[in-house]
């Protein structure tokens, strides 16, 4: 495995070079079959795991490597990077929630590479259109997460049905139960990269006490606090998600909500917003605590209290990554104590009796019905808006592509003029239909 081999996928990607943990991952792999890869979130695992792999692949025909997610937000995450490393080789991402005979047509040239959902990859497995025989590589991302109630069988189902699979890799950001035997993981090389705690100065913890037992006016008041800075919200229900973000609405906190009951448009819609600046608030699940990639969350809030150690660990690791900073708050109703699992100092955070509501965030999310399948690009959207809504590059912010639709963040100020001057125009021969992202 050579410098220059590795230099030439991490260019596209803007980073000059392998973090510790990522180099003994490449060298791990290179020596050992079966790898236990544990290491902190937000720390690099995914590009630390690809690498080896797309060192790994052949120039042959047929499907050479399976990487197992327990969401579709981090399958279409790795999938994302792997592209991003112009690797050359053909991957393909499968998830519930859109049409399967898409990937069905995706599968029909064998990818070298396919990435997924344990259900949706069974699915396809029991169906014929994946063939199994070639994959001789195996990696599960968040295998704890992976392993819990609901998908162990399907995991097994595709674990036995790989019969030469000759390189197992289990990926982790906390230390797990038993693995069980039928992933056949022998003797592994146990690459640890957790650290015992963040550091005090970059993880600050707070809780606020509320007298009401459903916390909703505390919970307002926090966020007139915290202002315009990106926050997420944790709720233990998806009832509770959406009744919550329902009552910051009327009371003219805007935020968007995000659970796993969701139709997929809608779930990208919701992090595209969240993603780009549009909102500063997302009130969500756990489904949010592992595998999503957000940069500059300032802080997590708990508004219901997480049932264990490692589900308040999970949530955390959403902020304070890599070198920034951030901080928890935790809150506690008139009936709860905080968790004897938090040994790190804690101190009460008071609200003001006054609240202002915070600003509106100076970006707006656009939607628009075309995506990668109608040949629709990033670089075409940028040049669409330039050209054709007269606006300059720092008026453009993130923009997502999806299969089938886009979403773009403007300046806020620009909203008006770019819905005229829009009104009527086509992108690649198709009326672009553009419209605020519901």
């Amino acid at each position: 495995m050579n410098r220059k081999d590795i230099s030439s996928y991490l260019q596209p990607l803007k980073i000059k070079g392998l973090n510790e943990m990522q180099q003994a991952t490449l060298e791990a792999y290179s020596r050992h079959d079966d790898i236990m890869l544990l290491s902190d979130t937000g720390s690099g695992k995914t590009l630390a795991y690809l690498l080896p792999i797309v060192q790994s692949l052949q120039d042959i025909a047929g499907t050479q490597a399976m990487i197992v997610a327990p969401s579709r937000e981090l399958a279409q995450q790795i999938e994302t990077v792997f592209r991003q490393m112009q690797t050359g080789y053909k991957i393909t991402c499968c998830y519930g929630g859109h049409k399967r005979e898409i990937e069905e047509n995706n599968l029909l040239e064998a990818p070298a590479v396919i990435v997924g959902t344990p259900g949706r990859l069974g699915d396809h497995i029991r169906r014929g259109n994946i063939e199994v025989n070639g994959i001789s590589m195996l990696l599960l991302d968040e295998f704890d997460k992976t392993l819990e109630s609901g998908f162990t069988e399907e995991v097994k189902f595709i674990a036995e049905s790989l019969k030469n699979v000759q390189k197992r890799m289990l990926v982790s950001a906390t230390e797990s139960a038993d693995i069980p035997e039928f992933i056949r993981l022998k003797h592994p090389a146990i690459i640890n990269f957790l650290s015992a705690e963040k550091e005090e100065n970059k993880l600050l913890l707070h809780y606020v006490h509320t007298d009401d037992k459903d916390k909703i006016d505390t919970l307002y008041r926090l966020l007139c606090l915290i202002g315009n800075r990106a926050a997420i919200i944790f709720c233990n229900h998806r009832d509770a998600v959406k009744r919550v973000s329902d009552h910051l609405k009327e009371r003219g906190i805007l935020n968007v909500y995000y659970h796993g009951a969701m139709e997929q448009t809608d779930r990208d819609s919701a992090l595209a917003k969240f993603r780009n600046g549009s909102v500063n608030f997302l009130v969500t699940t756990d489904i949010a605590s592992r595998g999503l990639d957000i940069a500059n969350i300032r802080y997590i809030v708990h508004y219901h209290l997480p049932a264990t150690e490692e589900v308040f660990t999970h949530r955390n690791g959403r902020t304070a990554r890599m070198d920034a900073s951030g901080s928890v708050v935790l809150m506690k109703g008139p009936d709860e104590n905080i968790p004897a699992y938090i040994e790190t100092a804690i101190t009460e955070l008071q609200l003001p009796e006054e609240c202002k509501l915070p600003p509106k965030p100076d970006w707006v999310t656009l939607f628009m019905p075309l995506g990668k399948k109608d040949k629709v690009n990033k670089i075409d959207i940028v040049g669409f808006l330039l050209q054709k809504a007269n606006l300059k590059k720092e008026d453009v912010g993130l923009i997502e592509v999806k299969d089938f639709h886009s979403f773009f963040a403007i300046r806020r100020a620009k909203t008006k003029s770019v819905f005229h001057l829009l009104k009527d125009e086509r992108i690649k021969n198709k009326k672009a239909k553009i419209s605020i992202a519901k």
